[in-house]
């Protein structure tokens, strides 16, 4: 149980979702791009017409906002399309980061027009102007607010169905551009009073909020580009769930990267020393398929299988007295249970823990076999056991050894040790 040389034994991972299934996904997100291409040349239009008519710098700067949309739009749009396309020998990973690229240049876009918005504001801030036509221009405002906010529920949802991050980070910005034009409105209807500042004002605060976000979405995009983890909860959560499934010893090494709307996992697990490559086959089919059913956007998860150095030993006691306590002439009547966890021939830790069976009045053994499963036994050393207590703990890959009378624990666990036990094959 304690293996000098440690041997690797990888399985393949199992695809549970299809080639057509992502295309299926995609196509969804790439309409969901086309779609929000046309609403941003419409609003581009409106505003920049409105905008050059009235001379408002607030709608004007709310303009080059929406052309920025525009190659946002397209970014995502080709990015998606690219993404379709299946994996080949020189992109065994598929285009998946075409859509990062795709973000990468989203926020490059909103970077320069939030610049030259900036720039553009602060040169009529110095010398403001009345606008003409207000009430249109406060028109194109309002029904650039009330389409923004719609467009921008419509990508964030078809986004998140997708998980796709460039469309989710789209549908936030169009988000930004309700308030953005509502900043417009307020701007108008102030330049209309008289208080010919505060439009230029509103200008300026357009290009402060574009260059903000432009510099996070780049950022994030940065790091996924560079496989760096950007939700560090989906370790832990990857491998919690990887220890729920029967037959798994320990995890480590759990590592995880995002490309595009996927992401692409790595972990080893430790199985018990003797597994056939047929079980740790299933074990690692049972774990993909969990982990697969938590976390929605994992494409592939390669599976390292390999013999466990650490195990737990559990016997029947009959007093609580640690490691100096007295084997129990019975399974599901002794009164404690000792644990004791080995790790490359050392006892690390043990525990006294009650038998909840002594409390039932029949199937004691049953219940004491549960018990021992439940506290993720490896190995039982036991005086007797009965014939159903036996077979529930055999079918759950815990070995089984029967120990002479007047023995001594540590000297057990010493013969254990060096391997001069053999395991039962028959209850008794």
């Amino acid at each position: 149980m304690n293996p000098s040389k440690r041997r690797k034994a990888g399985t393949p991972p199992i695809s549970i979702d299809t080639h057509a299934d992502k295309i299926s996904f995609l196509k969804k997100g790439e309409r969901a791009a086309e779609l929000s291409t046309l609403a941003a040349i419409l609003l581009l239009l409106s505003k920049g017409l409105v905008g050059i008519l009235s001379g408002s710098i607030a709608l004007l700067a709310d303009a080059v906002h929406s052309l920025s949309d525009v190659f946002v739009c397209v970014a995502v749009w080709v990015g998606l399309r690219l993404a379709q396309k299946k994996p080949t020998e020189e992109f065994p990973y598929g285009y998946y980061k075409a859509e990062t690229l795709a973000s990468l240049g989203v926020s490059v876009a909103i970077l320069i027009s939030g610049v030259q918005i900036i720039l553009e504001s602060g040169k009529r801030f110095a010398s403001p102007s009345p606008i003409s036509f207000a009430v249109l221009a406060l028109l194109v405002a309002g029904y650039s607010a009330a389409f923004s906010y719609l467009i921008s529920q419509y990508k964030q949802k078809a986004g998140k169905a997708i998980n796709s991050q460039a469309l989710i980070g789209d549908g936030k910005h169009s988000m930004i551009d309700v308030y953005l034009s509502l900043t417009v409105f307020a701007g108008i209807v102030f330049s209309h009073f008289g208080t010919l500042w505060i439009e230029p004002l509103a200008g300026l605060l357009i290009g402060i909020v574009l260059v903000k976000f432009g510099i996070g979405l780049a950022k994030d995009t940065g790091l996924i580009l560079m496989d760096a983890c950007l939700k560090p909860d989906h370790i832990s959560q990857m491998k919690a769930t990887a220890e729920t499934v029967q037959g798994v010893k320990g995890v480590h090494g759990v590592r995880m990267r995002r490309s595009g709307p996927y992401v692409f996992g790595e972990m080893h697990v430790e199985v018990e020393e003797k597994a056939s490559m047929e079980k740790a086959h299933q074990i690692s089919e049972a774990i993909e398929r969990k982990i697969k059913d938590t976390i929605k956007e994992i494409d592939s998860l390669i599976i390292h299988a390999e013999p466990a150095e650490a195990y737990r030993v559990a016997t029947p006691v009959s007093v609580d007295k640690g490691m100096e306590s007295t084997f129990s002439h019975h399974l599901g009547g002794a009164p404690y249970f000792l644990f004791i966890d080995i790790d490359r021939g050392h006892i690390v830790n043990w525990f006294v823990s009650k038998n909840p069976g002594t409390e039932l009045q029949r199937k004691r053994g049953l219940a004491a076999a549960k018990f021992l499963i439940e506290h993720k036994t490896d190995a039982l050393l036991t005086k007797e056991i009965g014939e159903g207590p036996f077979h529930v703990l055999r079918d759950s890959s815990v070995k089984i050894y029967k120990i002479p009378d007047n023995s001594d624990i540590k000297q057990i666990l010493k013969a254990l040790e060096k391997k001069e036990l053999e395991p039962a094959i028959s209850a008794g």
